[in-house]
C-alpha cells in the first residue's frame, strides 16, 4: 500500500504539534553543521528537485517556490551554473534570497555577477534585456542554466542559450530548470507550444504533470517528439534526444508563503490574472487583442478540417519565403485551392544564395503554378535564378501599393503585405462557404495570430496597414517565414496556372487616395 504524500498543510500541523523540546532539538539539528545547506519541501518542488529530465518547466501558478528551486540546484547539486533574468534589475531578488538563504553576501561579486558558494561551487547571474544579447553568453559552457520567468524571454533566446549546456565533469549532471507563471504578453506564448503536451488542452497526446517527453531537432529546424530517449536517426546523423517535462506548483505547496497571507493577496487579483496566478491556467483570457488580424480559432480550426490527401488537385500556386542564414527558414506553401499541402521548409544556412533558393523550390512546383517569392532582399537574387528557368513567377513586394480593397468593399490596404494577409483572414473566416485547410503546423499558428494591424487615414480613404515584419521577429523571437508564405499565395493578381509568363503584366497601379 502506498503512503500518501504529505501535503504542505500536513507539515504545517505536524509542526505546530510539537512540544517545546521537540522543537528546540530539531532546531538544534538543522543549525548543526550537519544539516544541508538548502533541501527542496516536499511535493512538486521534491519532483522537480529530483526530475530526470533535461529541461523542467517548474510552476505555473505563483507562490510554488520556483525561485528557491532555480537556487537550491547550484547549491547542492551543480557544480557551475548560470541563472538568467530578462533584465538585470529583475536579478535583486535572486541575490536577496541567496543572501537569505547562505545568512551572508560572502563570496558574492555584484558587478561581476559571480558568487562563489560552498564546496567550490560557482553561480553567475545574467540578463539579456534586448532579443539579441543572448551572444554576451556565447561559447560560455554551464552544466545547470536556471530561467526565472521563463515567458518573459524570447524563444530565440532561450533556445540559444541552452545550446551551450556543457561540463567536463561526469559526474555532474547537466539540466535546464525554467521557471515561471502562464503567459501575459504574447511574446511568451511560445512556451505554450514547447510544453505543448503539459499545456495545449487540444493536444493529439497529452502528458501528465511530471511525466518525461522526449524531442529531438530535425532537418527543417524543428521539434519532433519520438518513442523515448533511444538514439534517432535525423537525415544523415545519428542524434540523441533530449527529455523534457512541465511540472505544476501553487502556494498550496509552499510551506514558507502559504501562513504569510500571500495566497490571499492571489485571490484578490482581477481576472485572468487571478486564474494565472492562483491557479495556473495557462488558458485564462486567452482572448485575442483586439487588432489581431486572424483570429487564433480561426486557424485552429482550418487545422483541424485539413486532412492529407493522395489526390492533392491542381496546384494554384507556391508562396515562397526565402531566408539566408540564421534562424530564419525558407518556406514554401503548396495552394491547391482551398487547401494547403504541408509546408516545406529548410535552415536559411542551406538557402544561401539564388541558386541555391531555385534549386529548392524548382522540384515543389506542379502543374504550371505561379510561385509568389518575396523579392525583398535575397527573395530578388532567387527571383532572378527562378525566372531563368522559364517557370511562372510573381514578384511580391509588400511594401508596394495595393490596389484592392476588403471584401465589404468599406476599406483600402496600405500596401501588398496588407492585402495579402487580410484576403487570408477572409478566406479563414468560418462564414465563408469554402473556408480553407491548413495544415496543423504549431508554428504557422504562431506566424498566422501574431500579426497585427491599424486603420489609417491617406487622403480621403481609410486603409488597412499591417504593423511592421520587425514587430512581429520580436514577439517571436524568428521570422514569421511560414505565415508569409501562406499568405503570399492570396495576394492579388496570380497568374492562372499554366500561363506564359510574358503574357502576364502587372496591373496598372492608380492612385486610388484620389478616388
Amino acid at each position: 500500500m502506498t503512503t500518501p504524500a504529505l501535503t504542505t498543510a500536513d507539515i504545517l500541523d505536524l509542526l505546530k504539534g510539537l512540544d517545546a523540546d521537540t522543537r528546540a532539538e530539531l532546531d538544534s539539528l538543522l543549525l548543526s553543521g550537519d544539516a544541508p545547506i538548502w533541501v527542496p519541501q516536499p511535493g512538486p518542488q521534491t519532483v522537480a528537485f529530483e526530475s530526470d529530465a533535461d529541461i523542467v518547466f517548474y510552476g505555473g501558478a505563483a507562490g510554488g517556490g520556483k525561485t528557491d528551486l532555480l537556487l537550491g540546484l547550484p547549491l547542492t547539486k551543480q557544480k557551475h551554473s548560470i541563472i538568467f533574468r530578462r533584465q538585470s534589475v529583475q536579478l535583486t531578488g535572486i541575490e536577496e534570497r541567496m543572501t537569505s538563504i547562505l545568512g551572508t553576501r560572502d563570496g558574492y561579486n555584484s558587478q561581476a555577477g559571480i558568487w562563489r558558494l560552498p564546496q567550490g561551487k560557482v553561480l553567475e547571474l545574467g540578463s539579456v534585456k534586448e532579443p539579441g544579447d543572448w551572444i554576451k553568453y556565447q561559447g560560455r559552457a554551464h552544466d545547470f542554466k536556471g530561467f526565472d520567468e521563463i515567458t518573459h524571454f524570447t524563444e530565440l533566446q532561450f533556445r540559444s542559450l541552452i545550446g551551450w549546456l556543457r561540463t567536463d565533469d561526469p559526474t555532474i549532471r547537466q539540466r535546464v530548470v525554467c521557471a515561471g507563471n502562464p503567459p501575459t504578453e504574447p511574446e511568451g506564448e511560445w512556451v505554450k507550444r514547447f510544453w505543448a503536451p503539459w499545456l495545449e488542452p487540444s493536444h493529439p497526446n497529452p502528458a501528465k504533470p511530471g511525466e518525461l517527453r522526449w524531442f529531438v531537432t530535425n532537418e527543417k529546424g524543428e521539434d519532433q517528439e519520438v518513442p523515448g530517449p533511444e538514439p534517432v536517426m535525423v537525415g544523415p546523423d545519428l542524434m540523441t534526444p533530449k527529455s523534457r517535462t512541465f511540472i505544476p506548483s501553487s502556494v498550496n505547496d509552499n510551506l514558507f508563503l502559504l501562513s504569510t497571507g500571500y495566497k490571499a493577496t492571489l485571490q484578490s487579483l482581477p481576472e485572468p490574472l487571478r486564474s494565472k496566478m492562483l491557479n495556473g491556467d495557462f488558458n485564462a483570457g486567452s482572448a485575442d487583442p483586439a487588432w489581431q488580424v486572424i483570429p487564433t480559432e480561426w486557424v485552429k480550426a482550418a487545422q483541424a478540417r485539413w486532412k492529407p490527401r493522395e489526390a492533392k488537385g491542381g496546384m494554384t500556386a507556391l508562396g515562397l519565403d526565402p531566408a539566408r542564414g540564421g534562424i530564419d527558414k525558407t518556406s514554401a506553401a503548396r495552394r491547391h485551392g482551398a487547401w494547403f499541402d504541408e509546408l516545406i521548409t529548410v535552415p536559411g544556412a542551406v538557402t544561401k544564395d539564388g541558386p541555391t533558393t531555385a534549386g529548392f523550390v524548382t522540384p515543389l512546383v506542379r502543374d504550371g503554378a505561379c510561385i509568389c517569392v518575396d523579392s525583398i532582399g535575397i527573395g530578388s537574387s532567387a527571383l532572378d535564378f527562378i525566372v531563368g528557368l522559364n517557370l511562372l513567377v510573381l514578384a511580391v513586394n509588400g511594401s508596394e501599393t495595393s490596389n484592392a480593397m476588403t471584401m465589404a468593399g468599406n476599406l483600402r490596404f496600405r500596401n501588398r503585405r496588407a492585402e495579402m494577409y487580410w484576403l487570408l483572414r477572409e478566406a479563414l473566416d468560418p462564414t465563408n462557404p469554402n473556408p480553407i485547410a491548413l495544415p496543423p503546423d504549431p508554428e504557422l499558428l504562431a506566424d498566422l495570430t501574431a500579426v497585427r494591424y491599424k486603420v489609417v487615414t491617406l487622403g480621403r480613404v481609410a486603409a488597412i496597414q499591417m504593423l511592421s515584419k520587425d514587430d512581429i521577429r520580436k514577439a517571436l523571437g524568428r521570422s514569421p517565414d511560414k505565415g508569409d508564405a501562406v499568405a503570399m499565395t492570396f495576394v492579388q493578381g496570380i497568374p492562372e496556372p499554366g500561363s506564359k509568363r510574358h503574357e502576364y503584366e502587372e496591373p496598372e497601379e492608380t492612385d486610388w487616395r484620389l478616388n
